[in-house]
């Protein structure tokens, strides 16, 4: 069997907003949040996070939050990159209590994990459109962080 390897593509901030509360739908409790803003920095590519993306978030009623992220990039030399990502967010009731209170947390103690695909049609960036990704995500007050690993 071989084993599974991965490197460092980029750690990811993202500002936003205080979103939107729906209110408990059939799904579940949805809230919807804008990207004001944001940076990305890694070895192979850097830049900036444009605003307009979002996050549709879903809030099970098991206390899974499903992510459904949808951002645009744009790297230091002027490519845009369209990024988009699901993802799952849990943990114990009262660090999630904390976490949505905007208190600093241990990132250990939840689970926060996302799977990020790219598109672009510029060719500096094209392996983009070829790899696949994991990200490890943690939630400060400023906002959510990613560190994405490529999966060799």
């Amino acid at each position: 069997m071989m084993e599974l390897r991965s490197q460092h593509l980029f750690t990811m901030t993202a500002l936003v907003d205080p979103g939107h509360r729906l209110g408990e739908t059939p799904l579940g409790r949805r809230r919807i949040v804008t990207v004001t803003g944001g940076q990305f920095e890694g070895e192979r590519l850097s830049g900036q996070l444009l605003p307009g993306g979002g996050d549709w978030l879903l809030e099970r009623a098991d206390g899974v939050s499903v992510l459904d992220v949808r951002l645009t990039l744009q790297t230091d030399d002027g490519a845009l990159i369209y990024m988009t990502y699901r993802g799952l967010r849990h943990g114990p009731p009262e660090v999630l209590a904390r976490l949505a209170k905007g208190e600093a947390v241990d990132p250990g103690s939840y689970y926060f994990r996302a799977s990020p695909v790219f598109e672009t049609a510029d060719d500096r960036y094209g392996w983009l459109n070829r790899i696949v990704c994991v990200a490890v995500g943690e939630r400060p007050p400023e906002g959510p962080r990613y560190t994405v690993y490529e999966i060799l």
